[in-house]
């Protein structure tokens, strides 16, 4: 059964959490309103321009959440997810932060920038420019391009302001495309938990994309857009006199990685909520101090430890992975919680952790809402 059959004859009824079949992907739209809201507010009052990333949510609804509160445009991982946003309306500032390089994902990107205003997508190599340039040839629509810059992680990237001189240059040997700037995303310093140690890592980073800057504004390529930045070091990106939007996208969620860092440098104050959770079920509980709940691999993503208890039990309760379809809980000695006790946790990694589940189960306080799809489920090429 899909959610919608399942879950919604329970939309606006009192207390209607209570009864969905579970695991659940549970976002609490108020929370999702203020953290959107909050960033918005902050890049206005830094001017910053903001693009946010939707690998985090998947959803054209909270795509347009996001454009209403301010956002120039929405950045993709893959053109996939750009064209999902664009079918539902989202047609104006996307950006596909991951080359395309392959005939069949250029046919469709040469399509996308026709059906869309302002798309942009990244380059980091000459061969991808020139086949870019041929491709666009026939559109009669000109391709914005942004060259990516490696931070050093050696994932995408050109490595070195010569790299970036270089393929300036074959940008501009492209009649079809046009040269807007650099993009520059150091996901590795996201999530360092001590906001000074974060700070002294970006102020290294920031020292790096200077000269690549300066190389480039030589070979008279000075960017009109640098876009990077995220959840993590969103408080220090303006500081560095760079950036020129940010690309977060965590913030709307919140996981277990940005709660565990000092994302304000205030140990005492949070700028984001936890808006996304899985409300799990106690199925099985014969042994003293251990409960089994029906939310195991397939509920929460794996990469980034185990989820944590928010509500429903302990906090101190652990939670450990028991296969596909449960986890355990660890609970104090001589502990117990009642059979269909709902035990509701905040996700480990929010990204892969949605891409796990077909809607969102939108609630307010312990009513079910509306459910919104995952549309771009999956959509990862």
């Amino acid at each position: 059964m899909t959610d919608e059959e399942l879950h919604g004859h329970l939309r606006d009824q009192q207390g209607s959490r209570a009864g969905l079949n579970t695991p659940v992907l549970i976002l609490d739209v108020d929370a999702l309103d203020r953290n959107i809201a909050r960033m918005a507010g902050f890049a206005r009052a830094e001017g910053l321009q903001l693009r946010p990333h939707a690998k985090t949510h998947k959803s054209p609804d909270i795509a347009r959440r996001q454009m209403t509160a301010g956002a120039i445009g929405i950045c993709c991982a893959k053109i996939g997810e750009a064209e999902v946003l664009a079918e539902h309306g989202v047609t104006r500032g996307l950006h596909i932060t991951s080359p395309v390089v392959s005939p069949a994902a250029i046919h469709r990107l040469i399509a996308l920038n026709e059906r869309t205003e302002e798309l942009m997508c990244v380059v980091d190599h000459p061969a991808n420019v020139a086949a870019l340039g041929a491709a666009i040839g026939a559109s009669g629509k000109p391709l914005a391009v942004i060259i990516d810059v490696d931070p050093g992680i050696h994932r995408t990237g050109v490595c070195s302001a010569a790299g970036a001189v270089e393929l300036l240059r074959s940008i501009r040997a492209e009649p079809g495309l046009r040269y807007l700037g650099v993009q520059y995303y150091c996901g590795t310093q996201q999530h360092i938990e001590s906001f000074d140690e974060r700070r002294a890592a970006m102020d290294e980073k920031a020292d790096y994309l200077r000269t690549v800057i300066a190389a480039l504004t030589e070979a008279g390529g000075a960017p009109s857009i640098v876009t990077g930045g995220g959840t993590g070091t969103h408080r220090i990106d303006p500081g560095l006199g760079l950036f020129t939007e940010l690309q977060a996208g965590s913030y709307v969620f919140m996981d277990r990685e940005y709660l565990a860092c000092d994302l304000s440098g205030d140990a005492g104050l949070a700028p984001f909520e936890t808006a996304l959770m899985i409300d799990a079920r106690v199925i099985s509980a014969n042994t003293p101090g251990l409960v089994t709940v029906d939310a195991g691999f397939k509920a929460f993503s794996t990469d980034a430890g185990p989820p944590v208890v928010l509500a429903g039990a302990p906090a101190s309760a652990e939670y450990r992975f028991m296969g596909d379809e449960h986890g355990m809980l660890v609970l104090g000695a001589g502990q117990t919680l009642p059979l269909s006790q709902v035990v509701t946790f905040a996700a480990p990694h929010c990204d892969p952790t949605v891409n796990l589940y077909d809607s969102y189960h939108v609630v307010q306080g312990d009513t079910l809402r509306d459910l919104w799809p995952v549309a771009a489920r999956g959509r990862s090429r």
